[in-house]
């Protein structure tokens, strides 16, 4: 009887949650939603931002993936809410 090797166990794949410049979301409250939803210093926010700004897309964490999606979500929720058309996508690291 032969035996066979285990398989591999690997960690759970994590998504980056991502934030999409637009012309009408305002920098403030970018920089408050990755302060509250994604524990960023004011600093750090501030960085992103301004990547997201510039360079039009920026990453705010990488998280497993159901962690990612309800950020996505809570998230957009909360721009409809005040008015944004603010965009985060979860895409595979």
């Amino acid at each position: 009887m032969a035996i066979r090797p285990r398989d591999e166990v690997r960690p759970p794949r994590r998504y980056r949650v991502v934030l999409h410049n637009d012309d009408f979301t305002s920098m403030e409250f970018v920089v408050e939603v990755l302060v509250r939803y994604f524990q960023k210093s004011e600093t750090q926010a501030n960085r992103i931002m301004l990547e997201v700004h510039t360079r039009g897309s920026g990453v705010a964490g990488v998280y497993p993936r159901d962690v990612a999606e309800t950020r996505v979500v809570q998230v957009t929720e909360l721009a409809r809410a005040e008015g944004f058309p603010l965009r985060l996508t979860a895409e595979p690291e």
